[in-house]
């Protein structure tokens, strides 16, 4: 799944948790900090598999939810303090990322490229195409990237029902700088 995709999925599941859990909509910090952990596993695996040759595949490290449950942990002990539940924003943004990774494997019945998810007590899985230009020159509008745009869609009108959380917060930065 592209990042695109993935924050999609995060935003509109952090949503509807806190529109079903709380009776609101999410908070400027809450989106933040489930975007970042949207894209967390990619920024850690990617870079380290791909350009600096640590890691054995682009879904490893970071992908595994074994590590997911460490990374979390720490999350929450570095924000308990908040009052907004940015911990668990940043988890259920974290957690989708790699259950989203899934979702093409599962449908096209590729079970052995699931073993990341529990990396390294299961091996890595081998992927055809193992950095950033090889998987940009392969895009092409399939239909996952069809239906990540659709999610894109879907998550951009949820956000603007919602307020367009972050953006009050953004401004207000951005008018501190001047």
């Amino acid at each position: 799944m592209w990042p695109w995709g993935h924050a999609a999925v995060g935003y509109l599941l952090w949503s509807a948790f806190v529109n079903r859990a709380d009776d609101r909509p999410p908070t400027g910090p809450e989106v933040a900090f489930v975007g970042l952990g949207t894209q967390f596993p990619d920024l850690v695996d990617k870079p380290l598999a791909w350009t600096f040759g640590i890691l054995p595949s682009g879904r490893s490290l970071a992908h595994s939810l074994l590590t997911a449950a460490l990374v979390i942990s720490i999350v929450y002990l570095v924000t308990r303090r908040r009052e907004e539940p940015v911990a668990v924003a940043f988890g259920i943004g974290y957690v989708s990322h790699s259950v989203a990774d899934s979702f093409s494997p599962l449908l096209t019945g590729e079970y052995d490229k699931l073993t990341y998810l529990l990396w390294p007590v299961l091996p890595s899985p081998v992927y055809e195409s193992e950095s950033l230009a090889s998987n940009v020159d392969g895009l092409a509008l399939s239909g996952f990237v069809l239906v990540e745009l659709l999610l894109v869609a879907f998550a951009l009108v949820r956000w603007r029902f919602d307020g367009m959380p972050g953006i009050a917060e953004f401004v207000s930065r951005l008018r501190a700088v001047r």
